[in-house]
């Protein structure tokens, strides 16, 4: 298990912050409660944060063709058709998946395509499991279009501890499942947008794994795509 790109300088400052502090303790007051209860501490954060920031080696092993893969790990904590106000201005199907602090917070595309919008909105940050952070928490959305002409939103939304988004995707780019999306450092969640009628394969409270879960199967798929002979 290697450690994310994101988290490398946060951790070998972190070790460096509690290495001085545990050893002027140990230099002032010796081997006493307070050095070993400060030790505990200390490696009990480090080792939190590492864990945080796991960057685990996924690839999806089946074919994903027509496939909504879930793009983070976490708990869906949505499933409901919404009006979508910020890009598509019509009802779209949501899913939502909530990340807790023990979770991954890598996230990966759901869909093979081009990307064809970024953006970024700045706003609050709100507790990522109630419903209105996915309209005013501070976010990042990423619209891809698969080969199917089939637009899939993904939306990256900072939570009550998140206090950076980090989003990989540029317009004009092709993008693939098994590639990551971005990383949300802490709390956060993860809103996809599919169009009205789509196949839904999870269910309320359900844990997901990013890159690793089907959420949703894409009808238009079954309509437009002719096997080649």
């Amino acid at each position: 298990m290697k450690v994310h790109r994101e988290g490398t300088g946060l951790l070998l400052s972190l070790f460096t912050f509690l290495f001085v502090v545990n050893t002027t303790l140990y230099y002032t007051v010796g081997k006493g409660y307070l050095f070993y209860i400060s030790v505990t501490l200390s490696a009990g954060v480090f080792l939190l944060m590492l864990n945080f920031f796991r960057s685990p080696f996924r690839r999806f092993p089946y074919d994903s063709e027509g496939l909504v893969i879930a793009p983070a790990d976490g708990t869906v904590v949505a499933i409901e058709e919404v009006m979508e106000n910020e890009y598509f201005h019509e009802k779209r199907l949501q899913i939502s998946i909530f990340m807790s602090l023990f979770n991954v917070h890598a996230n990966w595309f759901p869909v093979s395509g081009t990307v064809c919008h970024v953006s970024h909105r700045a706003g609050r940050f709100r507790a990522a499991y109630l419903p209105k952070s996915s309209t005013e928490n501070e976010r990042s959305t990423v619209v891809i279009t698969t080969r199917h002409n089939v637009d899939v939103l993904a939306r990256q939304i900072a939570g009550a501890l998140a206090q950076r988004i980090v989003t990989y995707a540029r317009v004009g780019d092709p993008c693939y499942v098994d590639e990551q999306m971005g990383f949300i450092k802490f709390g956060s969640r993860v809103d996809l947008f599919l169009p009205v009628g789509t196949e839904v394969l999870v269910e309320m409270d359900q844990k997901v794994t990013g890159n690793q879960t089907p959420i949703a199967r894409l009808h238009k798929i079954s309509y437009d795509y002719t096997a080649p002979l």
